[in-house]
């Protein structure tokens, strides 16, 4: 009887019934499964705004360089820094292009829920990375930068600025590509604001130190161009070092793996380059053809004026474009290879319209004062030359539609990218931003007199046609069928 009557007691008693039935709390999931689950418009957004952001506020930190160098060094500072910054990307991009490897990887694997192969990933990533940079990129670039400058028709006055820049990018861009490849990472695991605020924490580091650095301040001496460059590699090589800290010691989204072997994993590695080695190859004929451009453009009657217009015009200025594009790409690659990975295509598919109806709005928006403030934006860094003004304001209204079409092409090549088809957009970009382009200015030089405005006109044509076979190419679906994985590890991740 008093054990019925105890028994009793217990099942009504509220709190033991509590104490004795109430499951664990559900664990945390590791990523954000709103990028794969729920609305489409907020999962694109949530990736895109931040990394549009950091985009914009980078291609800022540039805009006042370029101003800072215009005033205190003159037009031939501004020419000295286009040309670098050109022959500086056409050699990082392919270093970088292990990054879109890594990106693929990442997000279809974070989109399946697999862990482990997501932080193997950037391990290796980062290892490759920083072999290629410290054992290619800073001799070769370093020995190599004179010849480069010749090749593109730098006048004598621009070269003497050009070269201590260009050797300084090339020797100390470690910490630049770590950042690269920590953004790609977080970005394809669902985190974007963590780069979000690390670049806005290098770009105002950097812009105090160019602050002090270009013009000189107290006991430092005015480094002038040169200063541009120190403040860059200074900036970034600070994050990098902080980024290693927390990918050893945890606590972002992605991390180091913990216990295993630390060596190259070859299986890995070849993957990497598999995907991303055409992205690399891309971006290399793409910056050949930039540098094609300026030789191009070298070779005008005006081309100091020209030189000087298009670094700031289409180098700088536009960037306020192809930055935010830029970013709709790489949300867009994140949010079709994890809904991929998640089994849901046809959310990936709808997510890259989404991205360019974003890019079309912001290209529109910024094209309204390329088109009718040109003098007033040039006068920002201090062009006042009438000859200089008049080229710039040619440039800026042809840029002004020009942005419509790299925004579609960009967020395109970004769902391409992400589903694993790196090899299209290559083919896409070696005809619309090589072949094209540069077949108008050659066969107008063979024929006629090359004009500034030619050369404008063949850029608009070459985005023209980008986003044309970009749209074409996705709007076939076979990127629906990419297999994208690794073997599984033996050593567990702790």
């Amino acid at each position: 009887m008093a054990e019925s009557a105890a028994q009793s007691a217990t099942q009504t008693d509220p709190l033991s019934e509590s104490v004795a039935v109430d499951p664990e709390p559900p664990k945390k999931p590791k990523y954000d499964r709103a990028i794969v689950e729920g609305p489409l418009g907020p999962a694109v957004w949530k990736i895109a705004w931040p990394t549009v952001l950091t985009n914009m506020i980078g291609g800022l930190q540039g805009l006042v360089d370029h101003a800072l160098v215009g005033h205190f060094v003159g037009i031939k500072g501004n020419a000295a820094i286009g040309v670098s910054i050109q022959l500086w990307i056409a050699v990082i991009v392919f270093i970088s292009s292990i990054f879109i490897g890594m990106s693929v990887m990442v997000s279809r694997f974070v989109g399946a829920g697999e862990e482990e192969k997501v932080n193997r990933t950037v391990y290796q990533a980062f290892l490759t990375a920083i072999i290629m940079s410290f054992g290619i990129l800073a001799p070769v670039g370093y020995f190599a930068a004179p010849y480069l400058l010749d090749f593109v028709n730098a006048s004598p006055d621009v070269k003497a600025e050009a070269l201590p820049f260009l050797r300084v990018m090339y020797a100390f861009s470690g910490g630049m590509l770590i950042f690269f490849m920590l953004g790609g990472a977080l970005r394809s695991a669902g985190d974007a604001r963590t780069p979000m605020i690390l670049g806005i924490v290098m770009t105002v580091l950097n812009l105090v130190l160019n602050l002090v650095l270009i013009p000189g301040l107290g006991p430092i001496p005015a480094f002038g161009t040169v200063g541009s460059a120190m403040g860059t590699t200074i900036a970034s090589g600070s994050i990098a070092l902080y980024a290693l800290w927390k990918l050893v010691n945890g606590g972002w989204v992605v991390q180091f793996p913990k216990g295993g072997s630390y060596a190259p994993d070859w299986g890995v590695i070849r993957k990497l380059f598999k995907f991303g080695l055409p992205a690399g190859v891309q971006g290399i004929a793409m910056n050949v053809g930039g540098v094609l451009m300026l030789y191009f453009i070298g070779s005008l009657a005006v081309s100091r004026e020209a030189q000087a217009v298009y670094s700031i015009g289409y180098t700088q200025l536009f960037s306020l474009v192809t930055w935010t594009s830029i970013g709709l790409m790489g949300a867009a690659a994140a949010v079709v290879g994890q809904n991929i990975g998640a089994g849901h295509p046809d959310r990936a598919n709808q997510a890259v319209g989404v991205a360019a109806r974003i890019g079309l709005a912001g290209a529109a928006f910024l094209g309204i004062f390329y088109f009718f403030l040109p003098h007033q934006l040039l006068g920002l860094f201090n062009v006042t030359d009438p000859a200089a003004l008049e080229i710039g304001g040619q440039l800026l209204r042809v840029l002004a539609f020009s942005g419509l079409f790299i925004t579609v092409a960009l967020s395109y090549t970004g769902g391409l990218q992400g589903s694993g088809d790196t090899k299209s957009p290559l083919y896409i970009s070696i005809i619309s931003q090589v072949i094209i382009p540069l077949s108008i200015c050659f066969v107008i030089q063979r024929v006629w007199t090359l004009e500034p405005i030619h050369v404008w006109l063949a850029i608009l044509a070459g985005h023209v046609a980008r986003a044309v076979l970009s749209l074409a190419r996705f709007s076939q679906g076979k990127w629906r069928n990419i297999v994208v994985n690794i073997e599984q590890s033996e050593a567990p991740s702790r």
